[in-house]
């Protein structure tokens, strides 16, 4: 859930990608605004050449700074088949993944981890 509120942005091939995800492994005992599916539902979709630059989408390579901790993480986003951690490529299926898809440069976001209630700014996608 975007602090700003601000809506998702996604390419409409990473959006059938994903919806087809969250309607496979759906979420459970989850905040529902906290979930994969929820940001797809509210999501902005717009052509694959028309995502603005800066946003994560998947493949992205985001640098992130958690608030709290003030603490900069870096890793890319990928589907689940091709996650390894020891390649910093996590799933976008993790907590941390759905988060942060079709949110753009300079937003904030908090989400619930496992570790409970995290706040991250997104410094950089490439």
């Amino acid at each position: 859930m975007s602090l700003s509120k601000t809506p998702v942005i996604i390419s409409e091939g990473d959006y059938k990608l994903l919806k087809q995800f969250a309607e496979q492994f759906p979420a459970h005992g989850q905040d529902k605004e906290m979930t994969l599916s929820y940001e797809l539902n509210r999501a902005v979709i717009v052509e694959n050449d028309e995502l603005p630059e800066g946003c994560v989408r998947l493949n992205s390579t985001v640098k992130v700074r958690e608030l709290t901790a003030n603490q900069d993480m870096e890793f890319s986003i990928v589907m689940p088949s091709l996650a390894d951690m020891n390649q910093r490529k996590i799933s976008v299926l993790t907590p941390m993944g759905a988060a942060l898809i079709g949110l753009c440069k300079g937003e904030k976001v908090k989400w619930q981890m496992p570790s409970g209630l995290r706040h991250f700014e997104i410094l950089e996608v490439i």
